[in-house]
């Protein structure tokens, strides 16, 4: 049988480009394998190829096709030839005396074609947000600083400060391979794993559907890292199935999209920027993923209370016998497919590195998949192949973010912005902690609306995170703080993208449903405040310390969902959910005092209801 990547059907060039991606793929597991080569081969072969095959495959309306039009193909070589310029050139480069030197005209056209191909590749990618965004500070930099542009345009090509810095690192080594590891284990079935386990583990409770996308999404948010592509994939059958149970259309998409947002915080695997923040930060990813374990836990427990509750408030019950699954069925047919995450959280336990994670994981996906013949089926050269190829393509946007934010971070370095703006913070907080902790929540999700969360999170560490440190912050704290809000940009109005997602499927009005995607995610914005004032959350001090105050925080967290939703064990009358919201937030804050003063509204609401016959439980309409 003639596989599918060299079929007859499309034109060679597109079949070429096919070829490539899967080669692209294998390039970078070969390298996985046999070790990283110097720092400019490795991030120029990767930026390179990504060039060439975003200017193949995608057009100029930004839409993937299988005729490249005359024009892109010398884009494409000029994009391959650009990035790999400084590779070709090794001796030249390390010889020069970087800002002494000056450049030559090859080396400064280089450079700006350079630039100006990584800005129309990103612009194809993700659309004119980031690419603006860039142009904006590049515009800064050239007309509103003393620094030469020459000066700047070697910053971002000749140096591994711009184009070739961190970003573009670690999307070369980090999060290509866990990305091609998605896209294997969902070739291999783990994404209907996911969704039957969900249904056996939750589909039986108040509210199963809507509690079956907290747990799907959340799973599977963590492997792919894109709260839009997992609103895509879960969405489609979660939201249907939430609106024929009796939840309203706006709260059925605002579900999806906070669990699929959600998905980027959860280990083991978050999201993209997390191996940034890893890299940053200069620690262990499964360092980082135990800062986020508790923040992660606390959002999905609030998102699930506030599901329960919106349920018991409606009166809706658990989903159709028909479509349930047996736990013991899902762990015999498919439970095996659990193996590769444990693989990966395993080997980073032993003391490994993500990358080399990454790839044992990769390594085990087809082993497992063929231990049963549930799943023997799945296991094919054409779905092998397939999977690269896909994961390859997904690596193109990421690529493309994370050089586009390395011209951002290579300006902003070059420049001293960051040092302005964080002593612009500082002045403007008047030295007041929690007054910048909001300013830098507002600029933040600002700077996030409609960028993916990866390069979002990049230019906050260049322009937010000094500032906050100044104040006293922890820099473990201050680079989690601005990664929550550019992860919680996707729900947040006026450019709400995962809630956009939904709504293509649930066919809600925007306003309502961004309304209800604020009340449902509103722990995501409360947390990231509690770990600046209370570091226990990120897991660090005493055990004991570490326990209370996370269990007390969940306690405030549930107490929270049911203020937002008016229901706690009956329907909470304005005042009641006012009482509560107060109970709320005065559990959230770990302090004593405030404790007592929290449980004692808590329990005064508590008492009201049980002295009180339950009122009624509202309509699907209203």
């Amino acid at each position: 049988m003639r596989l599918s990547i060299f079929a007859d059907d499309i034109p060679l060039l597109a079949r070429l480009a096919r070829i490539t991606l899967v080669g692209m793929a294998l390039w970078h597991l070969y390298v996985a394998f046999v070790g990283t080569p110097g720092p400019y081969v490795m991030r120029g072969t990767h930026v390179a190829l990504a060039l060439l095959l975003i200017f193949i495959t995608v057009d100029r309306r930004g839409m993937l096709t299988s005729r490249t039009a005359w024009y892109d193909i010398p884009l494409a070589v000029a994009g391959l030839a650009a990035a790999l310029y400084p590779s070709l050139n090794l001796d030249y480069l390390y010889s020069r005396f970087i800002y002494v030197d000056p450049l030559t005209p090859v080396d400064l056209a280089v450079a700006v074609v350079l630039v100006l191909l990584v800005l129309e590749a990103t612009r194809r990618m993700l659309g004119p947000v980031l690419p603006l965004t860039a142009i904006a500070f590049l515009a800064y930099g050239f007309f509103f600083t003393s620094t030469l542009p020459s000066v700047i345009l070697e910053q971002l090509m000749m140096t591994t400060e711009g184009i070739f810095g961190i970003p573009i690192a670690v999307s070369a080594t980090y999060m290509v391979l866990f990305i091609i590891f998605g896209s294997l284990v969902e070739r291999m079935g783990v994404g209907q794993l996911f969704m039957d386990f969900a249904v056996a583990l939750t589909g039986r409770q108040a509210g199963g559907p809507a509690k079956v996308a907290c747990v799907t999404s959340g799973m599977f948010g963590s492997v792919s890292g894109s709260a839009v592509a997992n609103v895509m994939t879960t969405g489609t059958f979660s939201i249907p199935l939430m609106k024929r149970m009796g939840f309203t259309p706006a709260f059925s998409g605002a579900v999806e999209a906070v669990a699929s947002t959600g998905g980027q915080i959860m280990p083991p695997v978050m999201g993209a920027a997390a191996f940034v923040m890893a890299e940053y930060l200069g620690v262990g990813y499964l360092t980082v993923a135990t800062y986020a374990i508790a923040p992660a836990i606390l959002f999905y427990v609030a998102l699930f209370a506030a599901v329960h509750f919106e349920a018991k408030r409606r009166n809706i019950g658990s989903i159709p016998k028909e479509d349930q699954v047996p736990m013991g069925l899902v762990l015999r047919e498919r439970g095996h497919l659990f193996l590769p995450l444990a693989v990966i959280v395993g080997v980073l336990l032993m003391g490994y590195s993500a990358p080399f994670s990454a790839l044992c994981g990769i390594l085990s996906v087809v082993p497992t998949a063929f231990l049963r013949r549930t799943t023997r089926h799945y296991v094919t050269l054409d779905n092998i192949l397939l999977a690269l190829e896909n994961g390859a393509r997904n690596v193109l946007s990421i690529a493309a973010a994370s050089a586009c934010a390395g011209i951002v971070v290579g300006v902003i370095d070059i420049t001293g912005l960051g040092l302005t703006f964080s002593n612009f913070v500082i002045s403007a907080a008047e030295d007041k902690l929690l007054i910048a902790l909001l300013l830098s929540m507002v600029a933040g999700i600002i700077l996030g609306m409609g960028m993916p969360t990866t390069p979002a999170y990049i230019v906050q560490v260049a322009l937010l995170v000094p500032a906050l440190v100044k104040l006293g912050v922890q820099v473990e704290a201050a680079h989690l703080f601005v990664f929550y809000f550019a992860i919680l940009s996707a729900i947040t109005p006026p450019v709400a993208m995962a809630v956009y997602a939904a709504n293509t499927l649930s066919k809600a009005r925007i306003v309502e449903a961004s309304v209800a995607a604020v009340k449902l995610g509103a722990t995501g914005f409360i947390v990231p405040f509690m770990f600046v004032y209370e570091p226990a959350i990120l897991m660090q001090g005493d055990t004991v310390r570490v326990i209370v105050v996370v269990l007390q925080a969940t306690l405030g967290v549930i107490l929270l969902a049911a203020a937002l939703q008016r229901y706690f064990f009956g329907r909470l009358r304005i005042w009641q959910a006012m009482i509560t919201f107060a109970a709320a937030l005065l559990l959230i804050y770990p302090d004593w005092r405030l404790t007592l003063a929290g449980l004692a509204c808590a329990g005064l609401v508590l008492a009201r209801q049980a002295t009180r016959p339950a009122a009624p439980a509202l309509s699907t309409g209203e």
